[in-house]
């Protein structure tokens, strides 16, 4: 079996996962800051609590993982070449942006959310623009 393949498959579904969840917590945020009856926030607090420590902190854990696996695999020399670069700095900040979901989720635990659902809006737009950067760059590979 060709370990580098195992290794970039695992990576693929751990990445899939956990831009499910960078996608879809701020999304109940959105609902969660629009919520009237305290019944209907206790059911959101759960599912964002799920979510990001159950879904989305293993799956960048993982992703993590064998992001840096391939890159043992394919040598520490890929980092010379400029969509590794893009790619490195894009990652890093969907790990800022992953943590900053989490000082949110947190806010909300507390009853201290201070953010509108309109700022929840814009602010899951965010994975999706990197999404859409990240997916180009390894695939055309720009020197």
């Amino acid at each position: 079996m060709n370990i580098y393949l195992l290794f970039k498959s695992l990576h693929l579904i751990s990445v899939i996962s956990w831009m499910a969840g960078l996608l879809y917590l701020p999304r109940i945020f959105v609902y969660h800051s629009e919520a009237d009856h305290e019944s209907q926030k206790t059911v959101f607090k759960t599912m964002e609590r799920k979510l990001y420590n159950y879904i989305m902190m293993p799956a960048m854990l993982i992703s993590w993982l064998f992001g840096l696996l391939l890159i043992h695999s394919l040598g520490f020399g890929i980092f010379s070449e400029l969509w590794m670069q893009i790619k490195t700095v894009a990652v890093i900040i969907l790990t800022y942006y992953h943590f900053t979901l989490g000082k949110y989720l947190n806010d909300f635990a507390l009853n201290n959310n201070q953010k509108t659902s309109k700022f929840f809006r814009i602010y899951n737009e965010i994975p999706t623009i990197i999404l859409i950067v990240v997916i180009f760059v390894v695939i055309f590979k720009p020197l």
